[in-house]
């Protein structure tokens, strides 16, 4: 499943797109998550003025021609793309053939008149493109704090965990067990850090990495988790979120970005993947075991519980 360094990565690999104009929009198969709006087609004769990124959600910004360089806020048109678990946008040269699984082509053309496609790749069709009005509340309003951002730091995780400012930090609801204010959270740490209403973006991957790195056990109950681990907690998912994204992700089988290049942060990895193989630091075996039906590799002699 394409994770944030992922998406990060797809977005700045659409950058050479800004400022391109729309010529041409084909629908191939409209039934993924949720059904592609019936009038994408819409797009045409818009041009790409901005991309971001919120969460693991990809916001594709277009405005008319004529209002290239105007005031477009009120005439803009947004889509909000998911990659699902095996989506992928890839850039191609005008005249590419259609592969299996392109649900979707977009076709850019630059000031030369040169063309591009941009071809939606979903083998799975787990993913999504929709109008960002139409699901935009839905879907991103409940979200937590970007892990990349000033916001996410040791006061947050420990305030959120430990219920000291409810004002400030909503409850939890997860799997319909909700946290109280006066309740801290007893889950498991991993389990936590991965809640997306917490902090978008920490899979099972960085979620891993960064708890080997921090010493932390991954089943350890979040509140008996100190202020000082969590410092060092939030610090090495930062640094390997920044690492991940200039290596261009994780070398997912499915995955690659719109450039048609994959990542190469899997070959940095500790000890996501490895059970049995000798620790880094102390070459004890890796071990394993189950969180929420996930794998979490972790070494028993540096991550004690």
């Amino acid at each position: 499943m394409p994770e944030l360094p992922e998406v990060e990565t797809t977005k700045t690999s659409l950058t050479p797109l800004l400022g391109q104009k729309v010529t041409k929009v084909q629908v191939f198969q409209p039934k993924l998550r949720w059904q592609m709006p019936d009038d994408l087609n819409d797009l045409v004769d818009h041009v790409l003025v901005d991309v971001q990124r919120r969460a693991k959600y990809l916001i594709l910004d277009f405005a008319p021609v004529a209002s290239k360089s105007n005031d477009f806020d009120k005439e803009v048109r947004q889509l909000l793309v998911h990659l699902g678990m095996s989506g992928s946008l890839q850039q191609h040269a005008s005249g590419a053939d259609k592969r299996k699984h392109d649900h979707l082509i977009i076709t850019f053309r630059d000031d030369d008149g040169a063309l591009t496609q941009l071809h939606y790749h979903d083998p799975r069709r787990f993913g999504s493109v929709l109008w960002y009005h139409d699901y935009s509340s839905k879907l991103l309003d409940n979200l937590g704090l970007e892990p990349l951002s000033e916001a996410f730091d040791a006061d947050y995780l420990y305030q959120f965990i430990q219920r000291t400012d409810a004002a400030k930090y909503k409850p939890l609801d997860s799997n319909s067990r909700k946290a109280t204010a006066r309740r801290p959270i007893t889950r498991a740490i991993k389990s936590v850090i991965m809640e997306q209403q917490v902090v978008v973006g920490v899979g099972n991957i960085y979620a891993t990495e960064s708890l080997y790195l921090a010493g932390i056990h991954p089943a350890t109950p979040a509140n008996e988790v100190s202020y000082k681990q969590l410092s060092i907690l939030v610090t090495h998912i930062k640094t390997i979120l920044h690492k991940a994204i200039a290596l261009g992700g994780s070398t997912l089988r499915d995955f690659t970005v719109a450039s048609g290049e994959t990542g190469y942060f899997q070959q940095t990895l500790n000890v996501y993947g490895r059970q049995g193989e000798a620790c880094p630091s102390c070459n004890a075996d890796l071990d394993n075991i189950k969180l929420n039906g996930r794998a979490s590799v972790f070494c028993p002699q540096c991550q004690t519980l």
